[in-house]
């Protein structure tokens, strides 16, 4: 039995994505052991995002700056923009590297089942910025999921009445993959998406 300050922890962090009661036991238990280094670090790491972290206006992204440092960076690409669901899917994009344009995050997808609307995500800023005249090029990289489909086809709708192309990331057979463990919709999509070599 731990003591209610203990246990207040474990519900606190067991509500972050992807953790259970079980795993934030775990958690808690090692920064338990190890109080006197790890705690007053990740207080002060959490205090300090707390307080200096900002959401970009432009885009979506988190930074310590007004704008962020994407969108503030003259380098990149500003005829290119890629729209994904949200900032963990702008911070894979950029650890890959490869991407040197513009992001705008939606901050989710459209979702019957959840009640998720147009008016939900923002949608209406990614239009206030095409209205401008900069961006060229709308690449939709949202999940290959259902609602994410949903939220590219109704994207899809709405950006024919602008000037700009509109492409996706491709999809299908990920490298090192065998067809055997693939699902029926991935090989279809792979066969319809296929390429010359």
């Amino acid at each position: 039995m731990q003591s209610k300050e203990i246990d207040k922890l474990i519900k606190i962090i067991a509500k972050l994505p992807a953790l259970g009661t079980r795993s934030a036991r775990r958690i808690v238990l090692h920064l338990l052991k190890k109080k006197e280094t790890t705690f007053p670090a990740l207080i002060s790491a959490l205090q300090e995002v707390a307080d200096n972290i900002k959401e970009c206006p432009i885009c979506g992204n988190y930074d310590t700056q007004e704008v962020c440092s994407i969108c503030s960076d003259a380098s990149r690409d500003a005829e290119l923009v890629c729209v994904v669901q949200d900032v963990a899917d702008l911070w894979a994009m950029e650890r890959v590297g490869l991407y040197k344009g513009q992001y705008h995050v939606l901050g989710g997808i459209l979702s019957a089942l959840d009640g998720i609307t147009p008016d939900d995500l923002n949608i209406d800023g990614l239009f206030k910025r095409l209205q401008k005249g900069v961006i060229k090029e709308v690449i939709l990289a949202l999940p290959a999921t259902i609602d994410g489909q949903i939220t590219a086809h109704y994207l899809l709708s709405r950006l024919k009445e602008m000037p700009v192309k509109v492409t996706t990331l491709a999809q299908g057979i990920p490298m090192g993959a065998e067809l055997d463990y693939m699902d029926d919709g991935t090989i279809q999509l792979a066969l319809s998406a296929r390429k010359e070599i």
